[in-house]
């Protein structure tokens, strides 16, 4: 039997971890009913358009719920949208006390929520495991504050930093643990994002291929194409998958190209085009954000990344990085981006190595 906040919470995100990258563009959220010092309930969302966590563990509760403590890692809604307002369904079931890890980001709901539970005689304690509990909802909590994704830059890298063998050659850098992480990150995530160029020289497929797991899923592809070079028979537009391709590029690029590749399937987006002309990042992270993506894992290639990256449009950096040194003929992991002295360099918060079979992992917040 535990008997603090923090365990019961602790127990309330990993309800929510069950729902990582099936709930967008929701956040994950875990909850746990306690009445007399048992856990008498417990749920998760998992879905967007289905009931909320705080609706499926007072449903699995049944008729435990009334007096007892709901800990849920996130502010329950008290509005309608695609469900009813979970706070209504808090008061219904007797709850005496709720718990709250963070609160709702939306600046047109923050408190909300627990206001109105407080106002109709419910003991409402704040703040519980917060930082843990924001932990699980980055993107969300990104969408909610500025209508843009969390965007990831992730690479495999060898040791003095190069991503290819040499120019224009396409071959993995790392190794067996660190594709199956990177394949569970797809998992995860609304979208993968490329450059034309990395389609042409590797053409991926882009899908999640995951062995031994069944739950999964292919993200959204995105290819930046300014001029849709991209041709019709490449593997992301020729294969058997449940996710779409959408293909970002200027305004002056050919109709008759455009044609060609909607009929194979991908959807065409025309942007503005940046002083390079290459296609506007931040206007394609507004249409994304307004088409509700969150999340989206850039994969390259190396004008790609340091064009994101010299933006500051970057939020996290996965860097898997190889046992061995490539030497100059290799590609290096940004191009296009020019760091002058330290104190130019953006903030890391939150970083963490960690093995990955003989490769290590450099996972890393960029501060705003």
């Amino acid at each position: 039997m535990l008997n603090d906040h923090n365990s019961y919470m602790g127990l309330a995100i990993k309800e929510a971890e069950k729902g990582v990258g099936r709930t967008s563009p929701n956040p994950a959220v875990g909850a746990i009913i306690v009445k007399d010092g048992c856990i008498v309930g417990r749920g998760y969302h998992e879905k967007a358009g289905t009931p909320h966590a705080e609706i499926n563990a007072i449903a699995d509760a049944g008729q435990s719920t009334q007096g007892a403590t709901l800990y849920v890692t996130l502010e329950p809604c008290n509005h309608t949208g695609r469900t009813p307002p979970c706070t209504e369904a808090i008061l219904r079931a007797g709850i005496a006390k709720v718990v709250i890890g963070m609160s709702d980001p939306n600046p047109r709901v923050t408190g909300g929520g627990a206001d109105y539970l407080q106002r109709k005689g419910v003991e409402v304690c704040r703040g519980v495991l917060e930082q843990q509990c924001r932990a699980l909802n980055n993107p969300f909590i990104k969408h909610s504050a500025t209508g843009l994704p969390w965007m990831i830059m992730k690479a495999g890298v060898s040791l003095d930093g190069k991503i290819t063998f040499s120019p224009g050659r396409g071959a993995a850098l790392t190794g067996a643990a660190s594709k199956r992480y990177v394949h569970q990150l797809r998992n995860q995530v609304d979208a993968l994002l490329i450059g034309v160029e990395t389609a042409l020289i590797d053409d991926p497929s882009l899908t999640t291929r995951l062995d031994g797991i069944t739950d999964i899923r292919d993200p959204l592809r995105i290819v930046l194409d300014s001029r849709l070079r991209l041709p019709t028979n490449a593997r992301m537009l020729s294969q058997v998958s449940s996710a779409a391709t959408w293909i970002f590029c200027g305004a002056e690029a050919p109709l008759e190209k455009e044609a060609e590749l909607v009929r194979c399937g991908a959807r065409i987006f025309r942007m503005p085009l940046d002083g390079d002309q290459r296609v506007d990042l931040l206007a394609v992270l507004r249409c994304l954000g307004q088409l509700n993506l969150t999340s989206v894992l850039v994969e390259g290639g190396a004008r790609v990344h340091g064009a994101f990256y010299s933006q500051g449009l970057i939020d996290e950096l996965l860097l898997f990085y190889a046992p061995f040194i490539i030497g100059d003929q290799g590609t290096p992991l940004v191009q296009g981006y020019c760091l002058n002295q330290r104190v130019e360099a953006p903030r890391l918060n939150d970083c963490s190595v960690v093995p990955l079979g003989d490769d290590v992992l450099f996972r890393a917040l960029i501060q705003r």
